[in-house]
């Protein structure tokens, strides 16, 4: 059966797929992937929203032949190619290929953990025990140990913490649960079968344990695929550089305390040690203030309330590991908790280290910087060129890598991202979306708000958005650059709502999961879903209950960012222009994600409407909007309103 046949309308996907019907661009990605993984080439594509590219890598995939690994953006999308998308490719192929599914190993319930949480009676709250002793009952009946599978536990439980292990606190070999562990099996899978389907965190940390020397997560392949690449800067960065927070060293006191109950009793300096370091680690978050903040090592170290109270935590991190050094022989939990506890110093002590001499590039150069979240201060040392290091990994890797998303280019130029990533030479194709968006949506852009950056702003959104969102009857996104601006217009649209006697229901990133939430607005129909970062990309509601998406503003990164700060002063000193190099060309990738959530089918209509002034305003905008799908234009209030009141019969 030829690719034209697979892909014709009565096909075999006609027969497993609802709706399904054939793409010309679909097809022409699926030879272009093909012809990729036969060559063992480097491939960026970018396929427009309704392309169906997930069809058009893993057809190629399964009819290739040799060992594939695809990577996705997240465990959701993960279960969704696994549980849902192979099988039916599958089936209608008729490929009888093996495929296994591999998370992290803090996504799989730890036989040895639980049970010694069990005995132990380390609950917290009733709640807990509950979750426990649920985990208990899943763990003794599952295959996989996914904790995802486990519907009787929120995924967010504090009980998981209890029952599942990290690379730190794993026995290894040695553990007397060693035959049961659920991650040895997982990977045993990944092993034999023809197709693993990973997350780009294992991924990358996959990566990253290869080049410290400590073996490897995922098996060798044929061939590499990423789903939503436009994630994998990101990513890169995260596993290529270096955090350790107050936070890790609070746990790593409490597995301490119990652990020496247990194996060290008669040895009182240990749970007393780690009294002093959670004083010293909780000061070092109070030296910062009450503020939430991010700020460069250097203007952290300035204070002198700081550097004293990081300095006393050093000292009873020192203390400890000197203590648990003497002990670790009495028990090989003891042993994992000094080598924590060592690892904590060391990267305390690198992040205290000069940063490396960018030179005439980035290449090599490490921003140190500190977070004081909500309890906790987070220590970062984060390489400015994380694609040059993700370049090294693959220069002589022979391997086919094909990278795909629906935004990796800006006005279909891919430098931005090929930097970005690291790949000097790759081959580029991009593929519209067949969507009809002149005909289906509109991008309204209000007259008269003011400058994003004033006060008031907020409220100004709102404002403008009400009686758009009274014409849509609810069925709306609004999508925000930051939570306390979310937190705002939901507020404000509580107090809008009240006064004007309208009851549409009013749904807030935070309240429950994502999944829960995305499930509720579906269900509602009328709903109107606030959200920020997290619900800019790989959110697909499709049909009627969709039909208004609010974007505040342009999602340019925050100013106080100290790795953008310290990117843009490495990019002056080569003579590159920071904005239009690097902050225009991420802003429009991620504006390009968010504008994505509102036609998600042919038969979707509806608004986008974009708040922020400057894209029509600043000479930039221009660039901006002409990387948005070809939307009909307008500034005019009244036209986004008979927008929704021209609509046909669909409900809109």
């Amino acid at each position: 059966m030829d690719l034209d046949e697979i892909f014709s309308q009565n096909g075999p996907f006609s027969n497993v797929l609802p709706h399904y019907r054939p793409r010309v661009q679909q097809l022409e990605m699926t030879r272009t992937i093909f012809s990729a993984l036969e060559r063992r080439a480097r491939l960026v594509a970018e396929a427009g929203t309704g392309t169906g590219k997930t069809l058009a890598y893993l057809v190629p995939t399964l009819l290739f032949g040799g060992k594939v690994i695809v990577s996705t953006g997240t465990k959701t999308l993960q279960d969704q190619l696994f549980h849902r998308d192979i099988p039916a490719v599958r089936a209608a192929l008729a490929r009888p290929i093996t495929v296994a599914l591999l998370k992290g190993r803090a996504n799989y319930v730890c036989p040895y953990h639980l049970e010694r949480a069990l005995s132990e009676g380390r609950f917290k709250s009733r709640e807990d025990a509950l979750h426990l002793h649920a985990i208990a009952r899943y763990a003794a009946v599952t295959d996989s140990g996914d904790r995802m599978a486990c519907g009787e536990v929120p995924e967010d439980a504090p009980a998981w913490g209890w029952a599942t292990s990290t690379r730190d606190n794993c026995l290894g070999g040695d553990c007397p649960q060693h035959k049961a562990c659920f991650v040895l099996k997982a990977r045993k899978k990944a092993l034999e079968a023809d197709l693993v389907v990973v997350n780009h965190h294992l991924f990358f940390a996959d990566v990253w344990l290869k080049d410290e020397g400590a073996g490897e997560l995922l098996p060798a392949s044929n061939a590499v695929i990423f789903d939503e690449a436009h994630q994998l800067p990101a990513t890169a960065s995260l596993f290529f550089g270096e955090t350790v927070t107050t936070g890790m060293l609070l746990d790593l006191c409490r597995d301490v305390r119990v652990e020496a109950s247990i194996n060290a009793a008669d040895f009182p300096e240990l749970p007393n040690s780690t009294g002093e370091l959670e004083i010293a680690a909780r000061q070092v978050r109070l030296s910062l203030g009450p503020a939430q903040a991010r700020m460069p090592a250097a203007r952290g170290l300035e204070r002198g309330e700081f550097r004293e109270a990081l300095a006393a935590m050093i000292g009873a991190l020192a203390k400890l590991d000197a203590l648990l050094e003497s002990q670790a022989e009495r028990s090989d939990e003891l042993e994992k908790l000094h080598a924590r506890c060592h690892e904590a110093a060391g990267r305390i002590e690198r992040w205290l280290s000069p940063p490396a001499d960018a030179g005439e590039n980035m290449d090599g150069a490490i921003v140190r910087w500190l977070e004081a979240g909500t309890h906790s201060v987070l220590f970062h040392a984060t390489p400015l060129n994380a694609g040059e290091l993700f370049a090294r990994q693959i220069e002589n890797d022979a391997r086919a890598w094909i990278f795909t998303s629906a935004t990796l280019s800006v006005r279909k130029d891919f430098s931005h991202y090929l930097h970005e990533i690291g790949l000097k030479e790759a081959e580029t194709a991009i593929w519209d979306s067949p969507f009809d968006y002149e005909k289906q949506a509109l991008l309204y852009v209000p007259e008269a708000m003011p400058d994003p950056n004033s006060p008031g702003y907020t409220e100004a959104v709102i404002e403008a958005a009400w009686p758009i969102l009274e014409a849509s009857r609810g069925r709306a996104f609004l999508l925000f650059t930051s939570l306390r601006a979310m937190n705002e217009a939901y507020r404000l649209l509580q107090a809008r709502m009240a006064e004007a006697g309208v009851h549409h229901p009013l749904l807030l990133q935070g309240e429950r999961s994502r999944t829960d939430l995305l499930d509720e607005f579906r269900r509602l129909g009328n709903a109107v879903l606030l959200g920020s970062q997290s619900f800019w990309e790989g959110v697909d509601v499709a049909g009627d209950a969709l039909s208004l998406v609010v974007i505040d503003r342009l999602p340019f990164q925050p100013p106080d960012d100290p790795v953008l700060a310290a990117r843009m002063e490495a990019m002056k000193r080569v003579g590159k222009n920071p904005f239009f190099d690097y902050q225009l060309p991420h802003a429009v990738i991620n504006l390009k994600q968010g504008a994505g959530r509102l036609i998600r089918s042919e038969s979707d209509r509806g608004v986008l409407m974009i708040c922020d002034p400057r894209l029509v305003e600043k000479p930039y905008g221009r660039r901006i909007w002409q990387a948005l799908p070809p939307m009909k234009r307008t500034r005019k209030r009244a036209e986004a309103l008979a927008f929704f009141a021209d609509a046909p019969d669909s409900g809109i």
